[in-house]
């Protein structure tokens, strides 16, 4: 692997560690501003909203301008957001503005490791990738944990600043924490460099660009692979968005855990995700990458057991194993997504049309849960719609698959 790629992974694991702390903060500020227990699916939601708003132009600006330079300026949104929240901004407002900055982030990072890589290390990238991503998320969440944790309001520089800030607040620590986090990423920005590669220039009215997305975009789920992989990512992406907030909360209600360590809970799903990337990063090739389809009914299933288990170490190891099942079958799907989308389209632009597909993806699910949420659905009943929704949604791709095959 390049020198450039590797610090492109850092950039990805600092930013992606805070991006998932933030979200805990979030949560925690929800709660001590008293506020209703469908505002914390509200959270995610704000947070991939302009994924989907603004998939039509990020693309274009990804291969536009050099994509280390758009990262920098994903960051630089980040750091605002974490300066809004110092201020008293909503947090749901502040976490969007975290999104603005990942939306913009998603096409140049990954546009730039197919910039990088010849097709044959893509698999292997994406296991690095992944894993690091994963890692980043375990670590965010664990990092959450101890920034709303009571270690937080004991530092002296929270109150020393907290004179010169109008926010009033016992998380004003953990806030400082995480824009610590976000400065170290946005100056490894500065450092990543120009891959070299050039698109035709191409219009940026606002109608053209929609008009040529929806193309893009019909393309690549028409596409064979392209169009199995993205339904697979897109399902997965929704589904573990939900679930870490249902972990959260059932860590919670069953085993009365407080959100510092229903956040350490959440980590635990994580570490499964590096495992099982890092073994399919090893063992699936690209050209196979259709074969591990049946895994995805056996995630809905696992995550049925939740229900089942009886004290906190047996329900550990099957977020392990979740997470472990979960991180196998999305390496090679986002490996062959990627490589179909960049053969199809460019970098930029296939990165765009996955990254809208997903969120929109994310969306509906969130709102699900959230809508299930206000109707005051007990615990049970959404974790076994859940996993029952993610085996059946699993189960269509793979029918369908074998009947294209068959054709």
């Amino acid at each position: 692997m390049p020198r450039a790629f590797y610090l492109i992974l850092a950039v990805q694991f600092i930013s992606t560690l805070a991006d998932n702390a933030f979200l805990i903060v979030a949560i925690a500020r929800v709660a001590e501003l008293s506020g209703p227990l469908w505002l914390v699916p509200l959270l995610k939601i704000s947070f991939n909203f302009f994924y989907v708003v603004l998939a039509p132009f990020v693309g274009a600006l990804s291969d536009t301008l050099p994509k280390g330079r758009v990262m920098l300026l994903s960051n630089g949104c980040k750091v605002m957001a974490l300066l809004a929240l110092l201020h008293g901004v909503d947090p749901a407002l502040a976490i969007s503005l975290v999104g603005l900055g990942s939306a913009m982030y998603a096409p140049a990072k990954y546009g730039l490791i197919t910039e990088l890589l010849p097709p044959q290390q893509l698999v292997q990238a994406n296991g690095f990738f992944e894993g690091a991503t994963v890692c980043a998320v375990l670590s965010g969440t664990v990092v959450g944990g101890v920034l709303v944790s009571a270690l937080m309001p004991t530092l002296h520089f929270g109150p020393v600043l907290a004179a010169w800030l109008p926010v009033h607040s016992a998380l004003l620590g953990g806030m400082l924490g995480l824009l610590l986090l976000n400065l170290v990423a946005l100056v490894l920005s500065v450092a990543v460099g120009d891959s070299g590669a050039r698109y035709d220039p191409h219009s940026f009215h606002p109608r053209i660009l929609l008009d040529r997305f929806l193309r893009e975009n019909r393309l690549l789920w028409r596409d064979a692979d392209g169009g199995m992989s993205m339904a697979v990512t897109t399902l997965l992406w929704g589904v573990a968005a939900t679930l870490q907030l249902i972990v959260l909360r059932w860590a919670h209600e069953v085993f009365g855990l407080p959100l510092s360590q229903a956040a350490y809970m959440q980590g635990l799903t994580a570490l499964g995700v590096i495992a099982g990337a890092m073994l399919a990063s090893r063992w699936v090739r690209l050209e196979r990458a259709a074969d591990v389809l049946p895994l995805g009914m056996v995630l809905g299933l696992l995550t049925a057991l939740l229900l089942l288990t009886p004290d906190v170490r047996w329900a550990a190891l099957l977020l392990v194993c979740v997470g472990g099942v979960a991180g196998f079958f999305l390496v090679p799907m986002n490996a062959l997504l990627q490589h179909r989308g960049c053969t199809l389209l460019t970098a930029g632009r296939s990165i765009a049309v996955q990254g809208f597909n997903e969120n929109a993806g994310m969306l509906g699910i969130l709102a699900l849960y959230a809508a299930a949420v206000a109707l005051g659905l007990p615990l049970p009943l959404l974790v076994a719609g859940f996993a029952l929704f993610t085996s059946a949604g699993m189960a269509l791709v793979f029918v369908a698959r074998r009947r294209q095959r068959a054709r």
